[in-house]
């Protein structure tokens, strides 16, 4: 079957011989009829197989009657990538050339004015990628109420893109009345449940089994040991490295492609072959949109033979005469395998496709060779020692930062540890669990802070009293200065630091001995001081302390400075004014001010009487 056998036009034919093309794909030759008759096509095919031109040709046939309207695209062709919707436009561009059609690209890192221009004018054919689309939309640059052929290129990979909400988003726009055209490498429950959604009675297009892989790729891996040398993620990529350099010098590469899983590692790797002498260039999501082009450009042109990516070229792209694809990471999808190998094998040509694992990238391995339903063939490589695949990841379990994972700290009493009594310290050890024939040498410490305790408070009830505001005040700095000489002579001296087993602290177990102060978690919860003696304070934080006792702690606790009570003293004496007190300065009473302006005039009133008399007289 010929392309004249599908029933295109002849200026569409002869575009078509023009390219040197005569003889369309399985694909081309089920879709291709199916377009013209109007009818929604569900397209499932390999890479490579020719599904771009399996919509563009009955496209330029279609539209070629009628022009396109301004801000109104008379057909939608949606893309995932920039570059896979750089190509889409030179297909219409090279099959396209004997027709009078005008299209339009939108894709994000280019000029913005002239996309509008182009719009402005009439686009029979728009070719954009979802962002840009709506961004265009929303700022109403575009109508789409007339377009009549909707073409979803690439859906596995805007679904794992995460653009299926825009693409719902953008279906929505466009009228209910329309011919919906639907491709995809791969066909998981998700894409079929899509189509669904949007196609109306398709035709169902399947020329190969999903995800399968080109019969004319010779597909290789080969599984990496690290050594002692190797040691860390940076000792593997290193080793990485160096078998992927023993792979190019040891096939004859014409023109290959390395597919990384991050930027990094383009960045990496690019460098790395770069500075032994290869012709390499770099292409990765990090680049602006005219650096990708041109460096895609200038690969295409032969200007270098090796190009290091991230999964941006995995998708549609056609370059011709591939001869290798190396996969330096084993990719986390297994549908990316399928697309990445697909750069090569093309059109019917050979090609080979190389991936380097290590032995933790077991699972990813099992889950592409169950995509693809075969085992892909292991190589050996000469100078590296080789390994078989483990389901372990090589990152271990989650376990505790101190062994058992009792909380941050393992087995100090802190926030998580295993006996929980609060929040210990760092080197601080358990509280040891108390033995009925051996008991601990602690509690002979805080029972003798509990004796002093109850010493001192003996001594000071009787003086209490005698403290009471009834003191004159004459005779009240003397006596305070007398009890404080008396005090600081009696003052504690620093003892041994006691052991700290046990002190419970502020966690979940309870408050600790502290609280005897009778504080604010107390049995006696009174007022401040709560008229008793200060005293076992001292030693209580003195024990606490270690001995190092705090300055304002040294001197007596119940003489405090005189300065500071005579001022408590006149606080609590002088009581506050009130409000009436607080005047407002006296105004002069405004009768008297007239009264005294009045006198004035009356005053002056006979004198002002008695100048005319003299002065007639």
């Amino acid at each position: 079957m010929s392309f004249a056998d599908t029933g295109l036009s002849e200026h569409v034919l002869k575009a078509v011989t023009d390219s040197g093309y005569d003889t369309p794909t399985p694909i081309q030759e089920k879709a291709i009829p199916t377009v013209l008759m109007g009818r929604d096509i569900l397209g499932c095919a390999q890479t490579g197989t020719g599904k771009t031109a399996s919509f563009t040709l009955p496209m330029i046939d279609i539209l070629s009657h009628g022009r396109a309207k301004m801000r109104m695209p008379r057909s939608l062709i949606l893309e995932p990538t920039r570059e896979l919707a750089t190509q889409v436009a030179e297909n219409f561009d090279k099959y396209g050339k004997y027709s009078k059609l005008n299209k339009a690209l939108l894709i994000g890192g280019t000029d913005m004015k002239a996309q509008t221009k182009v719009l402005d004018a009439g686009a029979d054919v728009l070719i954009a990628t979802p962002g840009r689309l709506l961004d265009m939309f929303e700022r109403g640059h575009l109508i789409m109420r007339d377009v009549k052929i909707l073409v979803i290129d690439e859906a596995d990979r805007m679904l794992d893109m995460g653009f299926i909400p825009d693409i719902e988003k953008i279906v929505a726009m466009l009228p209910p009345l329309r011919q919906t055209l639907f491709f995809s490498a791969t066909m998981a429950p998700e894409i079929k449940r899509l189509a669904d959604k949007f196609l109306m009675n398709p035709k169902e297009i399947s020329v190969s089994a999903p995800a399968s892989t080109a019969t004319t790729v010779t597909q290789g891996l080969a599984i990496v040991r690290p050594t002692s040398e190797h040691r860390g993620m940076d000792g593997k990529k290193k080793l990485k490295r160096d078998v992927l350099r023993e792979m190019i010098d040891h096939e004859a590469v014409s023109d290959a492609i390395v597919f990384c899983n991050r930027k990094t590692d383009v960045a990496a790797v690019y460098k790395s072959l770069h500075k032994r002498g290869y012709s390499v260039g770099q292409l990765h999501g990090d680049m602006s949109q005219p650096a990708r082009t041109d460096m895609l450009k200038g690969f295409k042109n032969k200007d270098f033979n090796i190009l290091v990516c991230s999964d941006v070229a995995a998708r549609g792209l056609d370059v011709p005469n591939l001869s290798h694809v190396f996969n330096f990471d084993i990719p986390i999808n297994a549908e990316d395998y399928v697309h990445r190998i697909g750069r090569t094998g093309r059109a019917g040509n050979e090609g080979h496709a190389y991936s380097i694992a290590l032995p933790e990238d077991g699972k990813f391995v099992a889950s592409i060779e169950k995509l693809i339903g075969k085992e892909i063939p292991r190589l050996e490589m000469d100078g590296f020692a080789t390994a078989e695949l483990s389901e372990d990841d090589g990152r271990g379990g989650r376990g505790g930062r101190s062994g058992d994972r009792g909380g941050r700290g393992g087995e100090r009493g802190g926030r998580g540890g295993k006996d929980r009594g609060g929040r210990g310290g760092r080197d601080r050890k358990p509280a040891p669990k108390q033995d009925d024939k051996a008991p601990a040498p602690a509690p002979a410490a805080s029972e003798a802070a509990p004796a002093q305790t109850a010493e001192k408070p003996a001594e000071q009830p009787a003086e209490k009293p005698a403290e009471k505001p009834a003191e004159k005040p004459a005779e009240k700095p003397a006596e305070k200065a007398a009890q404080a000489e008396d005090k600081s002579s009696e003052a504690p001296t620093r003892e041994a630091r006691p052991e700290r087993k046990e002190r419970g602290g502020r966690g979940r177990g309870g408050r600790s001995e502290r609280n005897d102060r009778g504080g604010r978690n107390t049995k006696n919860r009174g007022g401040r001081d709560n008229g008793r003696d200060r005293g076992p304070v001292r030693e209580i934080h003195n024990e606490i302390c270690d001995g190092h006792m705090p300055a304002f702690l040294m001197r007596a606790p119940d003489t405090p400075a005189p300065e500071a009570e005579e001022a408590k003293d006149k606080k609590k004496a002088a009581p506050k004014k009130a409000a009436p007190k607080k005047r407002a300065p006296r105004k002069k009473p405004a009768p008297k001010a007239d009264a005294a302006t009045q006198d004035a005039p009356a005053q002056d009133t006979p004198a002002q009487t008695e100048t005319p008399s003299t002065s007639e007289d």
